[in-house]
Formats: C-alpha cells, structure tokens, sequence
C-alpha cells in the first residue's frame, strides 16, 4: 500500500497503582495529556473530585433547597471527565480554573433541565426584575430596595427575603442572556477561543462589557461577586469573610446578579 500503510497507534502504556499514586495531580494530567492513554483519564478525574465537591457545596449553597449534592457532584464529574480532553496546558491557564467554569455550568444545565426552582420563587423573581426594569427607565439609575420594595408594594424585609430567594434564579436567568445571544453555543468564558474570528471578537466584547458592569457595582457587591466567582467560596464563606450573616450575602449577591443582568440587557439590546 502507498505510504506504507495506516499511521501506527502510540502504544498503550501501563502504570502500577502505586507510580500512579507518587505523580502528582499536575504530573498525571500532562501525562495523559502527552500520551492520550485512556487508562490514565479516570485516575485523573478522580484527583479532582475534591474540587467538583467544594463547587457543588458552593452552588448549592445559593438556594437552601437546590437539589442533593449526589446528584450535582455526579454531573460535575461527567464535566470534569470532558474538560480533561479540552484542556490545553500550553495556553498558560490552570487546570482548576478551566475545569471549575465547565462544572459551574453543568450544574446550571442540570439545574435547568430538572428545574429546581420553585413557581412561586420564579414568581416572585419575574416581579422584582420587572419592578427593577421599570424604575431604572423611570430614574436614569439602578432603583435603591426601598423604592422596588415600595413598586412592588411589599415591606422592606419580605423583599429582601425575596431577593435572597431568586439568587438561583437569578444566576440561571443570567447565564440565559449570554444563551438568548448565541444559539450556536458560544461559550463567553472559553478561553480557547476557537472557530469564526467574528465568535472570538464577540466573546471579547461580551466578557469586556461584563467586566465594565462589574466595576459599576458597589464595592460590597463585587466582593461578594469576585469571591463567589473568583475565589469559588460558598455563602456561608463569604459571610464568615465579612462578618455579616449568610442570608445577607445572598441579598447582595442576588441585588449585584440583577444589577448586571440588567447591564448585560441593554448591551444586548444596543443601548450601552
């Protein structure tokens, strides 16, 4: 046969249990990724199943009622099992950085698909989204809690026991945005930034205008955004970190995922 033949398979190589207990979790991954031995991509999963752990805690820490964290840390691992083999050492970007945003999104996927949120919650989200839209057009400015709580015509402690309860919705109708935007599944936080060069320069525009409506947040509110986002802590973290109690750091975050929802609303729509 011309060209003598078709290309030979790398050999499959095999490792004891202990050599694969003395690599480190660095180790192992550049190893499976240099050698692509399926044998080695369980193993290296299973280094990270910690991680998948500590996310689905945090998650499910938005909202008191999420789901069972066997169920979550589940999708996590089909997640983090995926990401192994898109995961590119040589862009300069960590394993757990890459890998955390792929779990994060699973878990909104299943959140979704199994639709975890309450009626009544979604309810009472939809209200306070649309008290908020029609006061920022009225005011030129995001509405304080007073005036939404007196829009919607509720005292000052059932909206925030409301806000605090929309967090998951919140964070659901956050990431639909960016879903309503591209159908084609463009992934703004892929850093890969693979396909079209138009994709690459959206995804750019996107995350450079989320980063601007982050910076129009009051200092408090980014804290708790960059430590829920950034630094992965649960909500009961976070209150630890700011000394102020749980169900206060699910307002902020629940107020800071609004304010930007409605900043990301009207780049889509043309008016930034």
């Amino acid at each position: 046969m011309i060209g003598g033949g078709p290309a030979a398979k790398p050999e499959k190589l095999e490792y004891t249990q202990a050599e694969l207990d003395d690599m480190s979790k660095e180790d192992l991954l550049l190893l499976y990724k240099s050698s692509g031995d399926e044998a080695l991509k369980w193993p290296l999963a299973l280094r990270y199943v910690g991680l998948v752990k500590s996310i689905a805690l945090q998650v499910r820490g938005v909202y008191s009622s999420f789901a069972q964290v066997d169920d979550i840390i589940n999708e996590g691992v089909l997640a983090l099992v995926g990401a192994v083999d898109k995961f590119d050492p040589d862009k300069g970007i960590k394993f757990e950085t890459f890998v955390s945003k792929r779990i994060r999104g699973a878990v909104i996927d299943l959140a979704r698909r199994q639709d975890w949120v309450p009626r009544s919650v979604r309810r009472k989200a939809r209200e306070i989204d649309q008290a908020s839209v029609e006061l920022y057009s009225e005011l030129g400015r995001y509405p304080t809690d007073e005036e939404i709580a007196g829009r919607l015509g509720v005292s000052q402690e059932q909206y925030q026991e409301d806000l605090a309860n929309s967090s998951l919705c919140n964070i659901l109708s956050l990431d639909s945005i960016f879903d309503d935007q591209d159908q084609g599944g463009l992934d703004v936080a892929d850093n890969g930034a693979t396909g079209r060069p138009e994709d690459s320069l959206l995804r750019r525009e996107l995350l450079d205008t989320l980063t601007e409506g982050i910076t129009s947040l009051r200092e408090n509110e980014q804290l708790v955004i960059s430590l829920y986002y950034k630094k992965n802590l649960s909500m009961k973290e976070i209150a630890q970190v700011m000394e102020v109690s749980e169900p206060r750091i699910s307002q902020i975050h629940s107020r800071a995922i609004q304010k930007l929802k409605l900043y990301m609303k009207r780049y889509m729509n043309g008016e930034g």
